[in-house]
């Protein structure tokens, strides 16, 4: 049956002209229709870059929308409409705008993971990868990070000689791991190494072998000579890892490690979209595209 979906899927995205991009916590059966799987901005990378006119995004709504700022002539669809990032929505450009008039000193600096309205206010943007090279790039010494303070209490720790100022907010589902997870997995698996997202809380990031991006946490797994890992991300890159490694071992730190809204898109949201069923097509009015695209363009230089 999953291989019916997967077949139809391919044939009609052929015919349709449709790339189809899949955030690297998908499941596996979308990762495997997909053209190019990745973290979030570079999927947006790869779409600006294909001549393909539509483009559906496997992942949640500021993944898609990034790919519309920098796509703006692709018809640019959602996969499944529902799938909303709670840190990217949990801040918005009203509250931004005030905390601003207390720290008009400051550089505005937003985690990839926010919504164009938002990015439109901000001066630059960083990923998890590039973030502390660029805010070690800005001549500014002061910085305002947001949404995520737990990423920016790791990066700010790697740029001592510049002061952040960072908001309550962050991954929920990063979140959900403590230290006492850590000890726990440790006493397990006393070999293992324990590679973790900087989106964690800093006592859980404190106790990690390796700190990086999904991607990075990947790579590194790979590449290593260790055989065994404890895995500080969502749990989805457990499953991946333990395909693409099968004679190395994958723990994932804890069961509860799961994001549900990447977890909302089926393969069958996938194979509607392709029919032009369902899904959500991204619109965004041009002075927002402009605006949110300048702290991006801020990124790509930096970077």
């Amino acid at each position: 049956m999953i291989r019916d979906i997967q077949e139809e899927i391919l044939k009609l995205k052929k015919e349709k002209d449709i790339c189809i991009l899949a955030h690297c916590y998908q499941n596996p059966e979308i990762l495997e229709v997909a053209d190019f799987t990745g973290d979030s901005f570079a999927l947006s990378v790869k779409a600006a870059e294909t001549k393909n006119k539509t483009v559906i995004m496997c992942g949640v709504k500021f993944m898609a929308e990034t790919v519309k700022i920098l796509s703006p002539d692709k018809t640019v669809l959602l996969a499944n409409g529902d799938a909303g990032c709670p840190m990217a929505e949990m801040m918005d450009k009203d509250l931004i705008e005030q905390v601003k008039k207390s720290y008009s000193d400051y550089t505005v600096v937003a985690y990839i993971n926010t919504t164009s309205e938002l990015k439109t206010i901000c001066d630059i943007c960083v990923t998890s990868s590039s973030a502390v090279t660029i805010c070690n790039k800005i001549e500014n010494d002061k910085i305002l990070f947001i949404p995520d303070c737990n990423l920016g209490d790791w990066v700010s720790k790697q740029i001592p000689n510049k002061t952040f100022k960072l908001l309550s907010g962050g991954c929920p589902t990063h979140a959900r791991m403590s230290a006492e997870d850590v000890k726990k997995a440790k006493a397990a698996h006393p070999n293992a190494l324990f590679l973790v997202h900087p989106e964690c809380k800093p006592e859980v990031v404190e106790l990690a072998d390796y700190v990086g991006s999904t991607t990075g946490i990947m790579n590194y797994a790979k590449e290593s000579d260790a055989k065994e890992f404890i895995i500080g991300t969502e749990n989805s890159i457990v499953t991946h890892l333990q395909m693409e490694c099968p004679d190395k071992m994958f723990y994932p730190l804890s069961k509860d490690c799961v994001c549900h809204n990447m977890k909302a898109t089926t393969l069958t949201d996938v194979l509607n979209c392709c029919k032009g069923i369902g899904g959500l097509e991204i619109n965004l009015d041009e002075d927002t595209r402009t605006k949110a695209k300048h702290c991006i363009d801020e990124m790509i230089r930096l970077g």
